[in-house]
């Protein structure tokens, strides 16, 4: 995966979220599909982080991997 299939990727999620927080009354699928989106985002933006810092010390950039929600969701903000 490159940079520009994982922005594609969180472009997609991220009009996908924009659909759901517009329509009105969201049933429990749509709401779980709403966490879901949240997390896959937090999952995407990292992949690219990894990929950025890893290509800035002059590291292989497809080393990057996606790391699982437990670890992402965890972060400090």
């Amino acid at each position: 995966m490159n940079d520009k299939s994982v922005l594609g990727h969180i472009e997609d999620l991220m009009a996908e979220e924009r659909r759901l927080l517009a329509a009105t009354g969201l049933d429990a699928d749509e709401q779980n599909r709403l966490n879901e989106i949240g997390v896959e985002l937090d999952q995407y933006w990292d992949l690219l982080r990894q990929r950025r810092a890893l290509r800035d010390a002059g590291e292989n950039p497809d080393q990057a991997e996606l790391r699982p929600p437990g670890i992402v969701e965890n972060y400090e903000q």
